[in-house]
């Protein structure tokens, strides 16, 4: 067998297998491996013994949402007196601000933040840790909860999210985030199957290992002292703190349990925006943490779930690259081989159902979900290669416009929240000592 045909023959395979791999394999293997198992039990379960909570978000424009979110906050069944909830509002031009005074008037455990300008999510979250953690007064215990503007809680999320940290191991835990609306059109039940697969791959990593390959970032709380400022230019913040977390020694885990609600976003055209953009944030990541992620490092279990759960997935576009052309190679050479025949059909079936999806979309026809899953896995890659090449073109800013989403349900009917206003010191930029209990 010509060996330039052998060698294309087997980058076409282990390309493939890689995909596989952390696609079907690696998702079914924790499955598997988990079964039967689950997190340990906490210590806190009362009242007494429930840590301070400080809740942060961010605020851009969010008037359409942010009235369900602080509701929902607010009528969490944590204990009253061991909350308090940050907004940072960077800059909104919408009534935003004026929602948070409203609520602000009926709850003293509200602060608005108010940041000049566009600052990004990550400067404010890094501005807000920096000034709350003075107010704790158990700072060694208290927990920061990070949570975005379009996050409906269930009243009983905090307290699960909190009791796990009645271990001293645990420094992070995640929320199961669940799809507000079901049914939904466009690539609605692609998005939900997907953050469905992720919640059930990230609790299993976490009930191994005490490994979560990145907490979402809707909704998580981690230690308020193992915090670590996110570089400013840096995009992705969730899954940097999740890795730090873990770079310090603690476990990082998710409850199926405590579940926030978000609506997940319908059009494939903002979720391509997106997910470029997160593409970019993962690479600038990956390049910080890259030593850690050797096993001799971070360890075989870090190593092993980060480019399995990953690694692989961000070099997906890669991997698909190379299978591709390696098939054009073998058809070069050996147009009639078996191999060669089914790497060209491979790829012009795939190609085929993607058109005919995107024909479908524009012509309003009914969907063939299996069409739709195509085109969203080929669409979603090359999100990931135009991430990589926005990355390798150097850091841009931090800055983001909120992603449209479908809406969400009914508006929840809670009472709500509190007075208490801060500006930023004009010259440091920083919030001014009004960061009191």
């Amino acid at each position: 067998m010509n060996l330039t045909f052998l060698a294309a023959c087997i980058i076409f395979g282990v390309s493939l297998l890689l995909l596989a791999h952390t696609y079907v394999i690696y998702p079914v293997l924790m499955r598997f491996l988990a079964r039967g198992r689950s997190l340990p039990s906490s210590c806190w379960l009362d009242g007494d013994e429930l840590p301070e909570v400080a809740v942060l978000m961010a605020v851009y424009n969010e008037e359409s949402v942010l009235e369900e979110t602080i509701s929902s906050i607010l009528a969490s069944d944590y204990p009253a007196e061991k909350v308090r909830i940050y907004v940072g509002s960077d800059g909104s031009t919408d009534s935003s601000d004026q929602i948070i005074r409203d609520f602000a008037r009926e709850d003293r455990r509200l602060r608005l933040v108010q940041f000049d300008g566009r600052n990004g999510k990550i400067r404010i979250m890094n501005h807000l840790t920096e000034g709350v953690m003075s107010t704790f007064t158990d700072s060694e215990n208290a927990l920061f909860v990070l949570c975005d503007a379009n996050v409906v809680w269930r009243p009983d999320l905090l307290r699960r999210l909190a009791r796990h940290f009645g271990r001293e191991s645990v420094g992070l835990v995640g929320s199961a985030v669940v799809d507000r609306v079901a049914g939904r059109n466009g690539i609605g039940e692609q998005e939900e199957s997907y953050i469905g697969q992720e919640n059930r791959i990230k609790y299993s990593e976490g009930v191994l290992w005490g490994r979560v390959m990145g907490a979402f970032g809707a909704c998580y709380a981690m230690r308020a002292r193992l915090f670590q400022p996110v570089p400013p230019r840096y995009i992705v913040d969730d899954f940097y703190l999740t890795m730090a977390c873990l770079e310090q020694g603690s476990d990082a885990i998710v409850d199926l349990e405590a579940i926030s609600h978000e609506a997940v976003s319908t059009d494939i055209r903002e979720e391509f925006r997106r997910k470029r953009r997160i593409a970019a944030g993962n690479f600038q990541n990956l390049a910080h943490f890259w030593s850690f992620l050797l096993p001799w490092n971070g360890g075989p279990a870090t190593s092993f779930a980060f480019w399995s759960h990953k690694g692989l997935r961000w070099c997906g576009p890669l991997l698909i690259l190379a299978a591709f052309s390696a098939c054009l190679i073998m058809l070069t050479i050996q147009p009639l081989h078996p191999i060669s025949l089914l790497g060209l059909g491979g790829f012009l079936a795939a190609g085929t159902m993607a058109g005919i999806d995107f024909l479908l979309y524009r012509t309003n026809r009914r969907q063939v979900k299996l069409f739709r899953f195509v085109r969203y896995f080929l669409s979603m890659n090359t999100a990931l290669f135009l991430g990589l090449i926005d990355f390798l073109r150097g850091p841009r800013n931090s800055v983001w416009e909120p992603t449209r989403r479908e809406g969400g349900g009914s508006q929840v009917s809670w009472e709500i929240t509190a007075p208490c206003e801060i500006r930023l010191d004009e010259e440091t930029r920083k919030p001014k000592p009004a960061f009191q209990r």
